[in-house]
């Protein structure tokens, strides 16, 4: 059992920074490979990062590449989403989440466990 907690959203003009941190408890957080999805309003949940277990394959969705960068903390169970060149598009809830097993890292149904979310909110 793993339970994520997210951090670090706010309100932010685009162009802006912000960086979410999602803590894991629960044991053998370096087996579980970690994904970023958010959710704006009106809208289906998307994919936006992943990183695998080890933290040596990255993927990320079109929309968010070259400008957000994922990465993980073993030794804190943390993963991270830190996003630069923020735009108003970027607004939503984001979510952590974790999965062991499965064949992709994009689809939401692979992962076990879920965070409660963290708003962002980007002002033009």
């Amino acid at each position: 059992q793993v339970q994520l907690v997210e951090s670090g959203g706010g309100m932010v003009q685009a162009g802006g920074s912000l960086r979410l941190s999602c803590a894991a408890s629960g044991r053998f957080f370096s087996t579980y490979a970690m994904a970023w999805f958010r959710q704006a309003s009106g809208k289906e949940r998307e994919f936006v990062a992943a990183i695998s277990s080890n933290g040596g394959r990255l993927f990320y969705a079109d929309s968010v590449k070259g400008r957000f960068t994922t990465s993980r903390d073993t030794a804190k169970n943390t993963v991270y989403l830190q996003m630069n060149s923020l735009k108003p598009e970027d607004t939503a809830v984001y979510y952590c989440a974790a999965k062991i097993g499965g064949p992709t890292f994009v689809r939401e149904y692979e992962y076990e466990y879920w965070g409660q979310g963290t708003q962002v909110t980007v002002s033009s």
